[in-house]
């Protein structure tokens, strides 16, 4: 199977990444804390990968998000997380390309807000005031990762990126991520907004008892603290294998081992786990709603395979029906 998943290149579309009218753009979606927010994130092509090969995905990958109602595209900053498990990484480390430089070069025909990661620690202060300085606010939003492990050797830290922020281009919705799976993480949420974070974006949510003991926690300090909460968008993304699996628990993901069992013993794994992601957002959604905490979700897409692909961008489709705009 070939880097693109086995999709049939399309030419591309002007204008792709149309919404269904009466839902606000994504900007005001999360600078208001309104709830129905559905990205679409992925990864940007390997550094190794041929100009040509770099163009077919990007063609490739604007075919398949015109089949989708999105708020909006994420593109990933792939960092080696090596420091964080000692254990043997399940699928090898691989440089990608700069998400800001393939959105730029490759993806012009996209017309929807692009949410743009930085694993800041990568990159040295100069960088990020370059990146700072020239982003289009009215277009790209920014998510802000810090090192996968505290003793991890960075040339920026996250305190020190987002006080930049602040300080270059305030005007830049930035959002921070939410690890359901670490302990007092509603501190860490409440920390990162008030260094002006607008919304958060959570690691792969494979147990909803985890994240909605997290948004739990989180709602009800900012409720002692007399602040609004930011929107919280669960990432939901489909396994196909068993080695996917074992990457997932190697990232830090907290898989039940009930789910577990169910998903090496299926006949069908990779249908197994979307039908476990789809129960999952319902479950979130009930909850969300209930508590009136602002939500949304990021369907993770990285994978090469085909099979995997279209899992994907089915369970989008799934979602938007779910949430049309909270």
């Amino acid at each position: 199977m070939s880097e693109v998943g086995g999709y049939r290149a399309a030419g591309p579309a002007a204008g792709i990444g149309g919404r269904a009218p009466g839902r606000a753009p994504l900007r005001a979606m999360l600078a208001e804390a309104r709830g129905g927010v559905l990205l679409f994130g992925i990864t940007p092509p390997r550094l190794s990968a041929s100009p040509e090969q770099v163009r077919q995905i990007a063609s490739v990958t604007m075919a398949r998000l015109a089949e989708l109602d999105l708020d909006g595209l994420v593109l990933y900053d792939i960092d080696d997380e090596s420091d964080r498990n000692p254990a043997e990484r399940p699928f090898p480390y691989l440089p990608t390309m700069d998400p800001v430089v393939f959105e730029a070069r490759h993806l012009g025909d996209w017309r929807r807000p692009v949410v743009v990661y930085r694993c800041v620690g990568k990159y040295t202060e100069a960088d990020l005031r370059n990146w700072l300085r020239s982003a289009d606010a009215s277009r790209m939003l920014g998510v802000f990762v810090g090192a996968s492990s505290g003793h991890k050797a960075v040339h920026t830290t996250l305190s020190r990126a987002q006080a930049l922020h602040q300080e270059i281009h305030p005007e830049l919705l930035a959002g921070g991520v939410a690890i359901a799976e670490r302990r007092d993480e509603h501190l860490r949420l409440v920390a990162k907004q008030r260094r002006g974070c607008a919304f958060f974006i959570s690691q792969v949510t494979y147990s909803s008892d985890a994240a909605k003991s997290m948004v739990s926690d989180y709602f009800y300090a900012c409720r002692e603290l007399r602040l609004a909460p930011r929107p919280v968008l669960f990432t939901l993304s489909v396994c196909g294998s068993v080695k996917t699996l074992a990457f997932l628990k190697w990232l830090g993901v907290d898989v039940p081992r009930w789910l577990e069992n169910e998903l090496r013993n299926a006949a069908d794994t990779l249908a197994e786990s979307s039908a476990h992601c789809l129960a999952n957002a319902r479950d979130l959604i009930a909850f969300c709603r209930r508590l009136g905490m602002p939500f949304g979700f990021t369907v993770e897409s990285v994978s090469i395979r085909r099979a995997e692909i279209e899992a994907s961008v089915a369970l989008a489709g799934e979602l938007r029906a779910l949430i049309p705009g909270d």
